[in-house]
């Protein structure tokens, strides 16, 4: 068992933490019994890999002679930060089907304090569209009070826990821990005795063997240590951290991480939503406003409703997902002319897009009913773990974006999604429908950057429920909750809440006065004013967002929060 310490090398943290003969920060079940009886008689390898300067990379295996179960540790270690990352692979080397792999704990590692005293987490609820979204926590962890973390419904920041927290010790040390998982996880943290800490991470559902040349993923874990009496130290650290080594850059320079984004007159007249009564010569127009009023957004924002089935008063948005292809009526040219307008202006132009969730009647459903998982009327999973869909996603997108000149993507994702997997996992095989799907997200989003590498990914799921840190590593949340649009009060608290851990994410302004408009103000903000109405001016909205570029980039910069929480 370690002291808490900020490493002084983080190359002999991972040789010394992982050497041969130790039992590593990690463990699981395998055939009934833990991995800590038998783990150091395995054979054991560590290979240094090449990395950039200032990070450590090293590949440590452990392979079972007797069955050709091999799990690789893939760890890397970031000098200037204090911190240390790995993910796990499970890997089948033999002829025969494992035996049953349980309990996995990406990561099981337990510290020693100097100080008596009881320890402390600064944790967060995730998003569930209401004012508390993202509410930050002081809970003290006792013997007698654990405290267990887990999102509802597999999405990885969904209502009831945020995949980033900080751990407090009683002698001014501790490590901020953050999960990239974009599923169900989970996080135990325990005392098993006074003085002593311990956490434990990783998927929730996972009860499996492998077949013969096999291999899954579990998910990444990263553990930033620092010391000093204000654990923001270890926040602010960490925000820093995020910034340099877990932020998409594209490879053009622009103005920010996070644009000011311009909507389309957000909000037709009912029985219209979203953007279901918009064409091509009224969104064009709009755009055009946008110069003539002197207003210079850096994102022209398209959201739901432009594609088949969701136009006019009759149509529905969230009920004709499936069928990506654009409304000729209403945009006889696709969207072409809608991306050169923008580009007329010297914005990019992003759009939304749902491709995992697929509804009744639309095209996908009719033509590739084998690639979709159902339980029930209504909603169907795209499957991303079936590799036919997932190389026809990739390219069917991509395709679709070069042909309408689209710079930036945004990705939405309204349904729980835990209950696909289950219905659809194989008896003694628990679990391997959701990891085959999230690697198929996370391939999918590496197809995107890697074929437009100017992309911009928007990562949006009912607003904020999916953010974690592979999410943030390809991604920004730009709109970071569904909660009441335009309660300005509330936009505060999720601001104060997320900046704790994150530098990069936004939300919708829509009004003129300075309360409303500093309220709403982050890192990025989408300007979704009414062009056409009377209730917004010129000159408040040239006033807004000469504001917003003024003060934007101090959002990047370290967080003292004024009050407590």
């Amino acid at each position: 068992m370690q002291r808490i310490a900020v490493p002084v090398s983080v190359d002999r943290w991972i040789t010394s933490t992982f050497a041969k003969g130790k039992t590593p920060p990690f463990s699981f079940v395998y055939d009934g019994v833990e991995s800590q009886t038998f783990i150091r008689k395995w054979r054991h390898s560590i290979v240094k890999n090449e990395s950039e300067q200032g990070v450590a990379s090293y590949t440590v295996s452990y392979l079972d002679r007797t069955t050709g179960l091999k799990v690789d540790c893939h760890v890397k270690g970031f000098q200037e930060f204090g911190a240390v990352e790995w993910v796990l692979n499970f890997t089948n080397t033999g002829v025969e089907n494992t035996p049953q792999i349980t309990q996995v704990k990406s990561v099981d590692y337990s510290v020693l304090s100097v100080a008596s005293g009881d320890y402390q987490v600064l944790h967060a609820l995730g998003s569930n569209h209401n004012r508390a979204d993202f509410q930050p926590q002081l809970t003290a962890i006792t013997q007698e009070q654990p405290l267990s973390m887990s999102p509802v419904s597999g999405r990885s920041s969904d209502t009831s826990a945020f995949p980033f927290f900080n751990v407090i010790s009683p002698d001014n040390k501790g490590f901020v821990v953050a999960i990239g998982w974009t599923g169900t996880w989970y996080a135990d943290l325990t005392i098993p005795a006074a003085k002593n800490f311990n956490l434990a991470a990783g998927m929730k559902r996972m009860d499996l063997h492998l077949y013969p040349g096999e291999t899954i993923r579990t998910p990444l874990v990263a553990m930033l240590f620092w010391q000093g009496e204000d654990y923001m130290m270890g926040n602010n650290a960490f925000r820093r951290f995020v910034l340099k080594h877990h932020t998409h850059k594209p490879t053009e320079e622009y103005a920010s991480y996070t644009p000011i984004c311009g909507g389309l007159d957000w909000g037709d007249p009912a029985p219209c939503n979203e953007y279901g009564c918009l064409t091509e010569e009224y969104a064009v127009a709009l755009i055009k406003r946008y110069k003539m009023f002197g207003l210079q957004p850096e994102v022209i924002w398209l959201d739901a409703g432009w594609y088949e089935g969701a136009g006019g008063p009759n149509g529905v948005w969230w009920n004709s997902v499936g069928s990506w292809v654009v409304d000729k009526e209403r945009f006889p040219r696709g969207l072409k002319p809608l991306s050169d307008a923008a580009h007329g202006i010297g914005a990019k132009f992003m759009v939304w897009f749902e491709p995992e969730r697929v509804f009744d009647g639309s095209r996908l459903v009719k033509e590739h009913p084998e690639w979709l998982l159902k339980i029930g009327a209504g909603n169907n999973l795209l499957d991303l773990g079936n590799k036919e869909a997932l190389t026809w996603l990739c390219k069917y997108i991509g395709d679709f974006i070069e042909e309408n000149g689209i710079d930036y993507y945004r990705q939405d994702f309204n349904m729980p999604i835990d209950g696909y997997w289950a219905s659809y996992d194989e008896p003694n095989r628990i679990g391997m429908k959701e990891i085959r799907h999230i690697e198929g997200l996370y391939a999918y989003w590496d197809y995107l950057l890697e074929r437009f590498p100017n992309m911009m990914i928007d990562n949006c799921a009912s607003g904020g429920r999916r953010i974690d840190l592979e999410t943030t590593s390809r991604s920004i949340p730009l709109w970071r909750t569904d909660y009441q649009y335009g309660e300005v009060n509330g936009y505060q608290c999720h601001t104060y809440a997320l900046n704790f851990f994150l530098p990069l994410h936004g939300t919708g302004t829509y009004n003129m006065d300075n309360y409303g408009i500093r309220s709403s103000m982050s890192s990025a903000t989408v300007c979704n004013w009414e062009f056409t109405s009377q209730r917004v001016t010129i000159p408040g909205m040239q006033s807004a967002m000469q504001q917003i570029k003024e003060l934007r980039p101090y959002y990047l910069e370290d967080y003292y929060p004024l009050t407590g929480l």
